[in-house]
């Protein structure tokens, strides 16, 4: 599964390399659920915010 996300350093959008699901907290103490992985081209890291996680 590609994970599109936006890259800070080549300011472009790109798939992620060795995506990874991880969970942060959001407010009200509810779980989020983020896509954390690198840029295949510069190798910056990249970070998806998801959907709440119920």
């Amino acid at each position: 599964m590609a994970t599109e996300a936006y890259c800070v350093k080549c300011k472009a959008k790109r798939d992620m390399k060795d995506p990874k699901e991880v969970s942060m907290n959001g407010k009200g103490g509810k779980k989020r659920a983020a896509m954390k992985g690198t840029c295949p081209v510069c190798g910056t890291g990249m970070f998806r915010i998801l959907g709440l996680k119920k």
